[in-house]
């Protein structure tokens, strides 16, 4: 297939996105062995946890334990979402230990106000003092834009909407911004339109465009292959497929990771990632969770290629 890129980016998003929706609390202990799996997998990039507040999000609230506990290879960057100036200030707290912060709101006015009980605007102007703070402390700073192809509460969302949001992100010092498919209401062809749109875009060409499909009505690796013809070459995903937005009844998580790897390098897309080590991992955390995943490479095993014979 003519058009797509040689290598992509994978930021792994599990330990973040992943262990904050399950309903029973996962050890901290756990968590830093399963952290640590990923980290000899090959993946470059994680979010590891989030600074926000305990009583919102109790199963993040080991997130400096977990992030003083981890040993990862040098060259993983590691990312913390961090919601508001305070939780800031608890990421700062641990700045030798991170590499970027992220950054997020909605580009739905009613799944904004859902979220985080703000209007779009009041939310902007809070992540202005964080990246322009992130960015005195020298930390990369990446930007995600939550319902950017669909609203539960709204249903459409215009594209041109996004873009100028994505564009005063950018103003405000974002080095990266992902754009959210949150209830899994993207398809193949929107995909390829929204980001021949956002590529073109003023104050988004240079700019890292990255893609978060969830895999809610499973259409999330078909997205991936839609955004890749786009040019897209940096996508989020979640070892074991955990994670994902309740909102939508039956929704499962984000884009499995190892679905992911094993779609990519069969198409001859590079990720540097090892697929066995990857499925090592999910592994681990369908043990610890105890429960069935919604990865089809896990359940199903990576394709082997050999000869009748052999």
């Amino acid at each position: 297939m003519s058009g797509l890129p040689k290598s992509v980016k994978i930021r792994e998003v599990g330990p973040r996105d992943g262990f904050q929706n399950e309903d029973e609390t996962i050890a901290t202990a756990d968590k830093v062995r399963l952290i640590e799996l990923l980290g000899r997998t090959g993946l470059r990039r994680m979010e590891m946890t989030s600074f926000v507040r305990p009583d919102v999000i109790p199963q993040l609230a080991d997130a400096g334990a977990v992030l003083e506990a981890v040993t990862l290879p040098d060259d993983v960057s590691v990312s913390v979402l961090v919601p508001n100036p305070r939780g800031l200030d608890g990421a700062l707290a641990h700045r030798d230990r991170i590499d970027e912060v992220s950054v997020f709101l909605s580009a739905s006015e009613t799944h904004n106000e859902h979220n985080v009980n703000r209007s779009v605007a009041e939310s902007l102007a809070g992540l202005e003092v964080v990246l322009k703070r992130a960015g005195e402390e020298g930390l990369r700073r990446v930007a995600v834009i939550a319902t950017s192809f669909g609203c539960p509460y709204e249903g459409y969302v215009d594209p041109a909407r996004v873009r100028e949001i994505a564009a005063t992100l950018v103003d405000f010092g974002a080095d990266e911004i992902g754009f959210g498919d949150t209830t899994g209401m993207a398809n193949p062809i929107q995909v390829g339109e929204f980001f021949h749109a956002a590529r073109a875009a003023d104050g988004l060409a240079e700019t890292e465009l990255t893609a978060h499909f969830h895999n809610t009505r499973g259409q999330g690796l078909a997205n991936v292959l839609a955004a890749l013809q786009a040019g897209v070459t940096s996508f989020e995903s979640s070892f074991g497929e955990l994670g994902g937005c309740p909102v939508p009844k039956g929704a499962t998580g984000n884009i499995a990771s190892e679905d992911l790897v094993s779609m990519l390098e069969e198409m001859g897309v590079a990720t540097g990632i090892d697929l066995p080590r990857l499925l090592e991992a999910s592994r681990a955390v369908r043990d610890v969770l105890a429960r069935p995943l919604g990865s089809h490479t896990l359940r199903a095993g990576p394709i082997e290629w050999h000869r009748a014979g052999e």
